[in-house]
């Protein structure tokens, strides 16, 4: 079962599954390149002789330690960044080795904002901030795609939850009074 599908209830359904925008994995695509071409210029450059390769090799060794760190790491960590939209819910997950999460009962989110600089703009991204009832504060969702549309489709699934909400609890309320259609609050004088 692919993720986020394990996660889900049984009447919920993923409205929306995102990584963060594309241009947090630009930078390390960059670095990616100028190491491989710095390493194959570097081992280029190393003298014949005995200790040739040697040096090639201390060249290469340094290199995967860069491609790990500045490369491998955050197109990991982007890869394992999911921000998904349910109809019930908004969950956040993020981490590689250890992991952080969160999970958004729609009916508990009072306040969905989103702010864009003008780089931001430009690259259609930008921060979701999601208010929510009680004392945990906000959570701030840094870097999503289409940011505005995000916050445009949170608060329409959270009409659509307090509507799904309101159906259910008046279904719930006819069925309570014993079939007979009315639901009046009896007098007991």
């Amino acid at each position: 079962m692919p993720y986020p599908d394990k996660l889900l209830a049984d009447d919920e359904e993923v409205v929306r599954h995102l990584h963060p925008h594309w241009v947090t994995v630009f930078w390390p695509v960059v670095r990616l390149l100028l190491i491989v071409g710095a390493t194959s210029f570097g081992a280029a450059l190393v003298p014949d002789g005995r200790q040739q390769g040697i040096y090639r090799l201390l060249i290469l060794v340094v290199a995967v330690l860069l491609l790990v760190l500045t490369v491998v790491v955050p197109l990991a960590r982007w890869r394992a960044t999911h921000y998904v939209v349910t109809t019930h819910r908004l969950l956040f997950r993020e981490g590689i080795l250890a992991r952080r999460g969160r999970d958004l009962g729609l009916a508990r989110i009072t306040d969905v904002s989103y702010t864009q600089t003008l780089w931001e703009r430009l690259m259609n991204s930008g921060t979701v901030t999601v208010e929510t009832a009680g004392d945990s504060g906000a959570t701030v969702l840094r870097q999503i795609p289409d940011s505005e549309g995000v916050q445009q489709l949170l608060a329409h699934m959270i009409e659509e939850d307090a509507d799904r909400r309101a159906q259910e609890n008046a279904g719930c309320a006819g069925r309570s009074s014993g079939g007979r259609g009315d639901t009046a609050p009896q007098s007991f004088l």
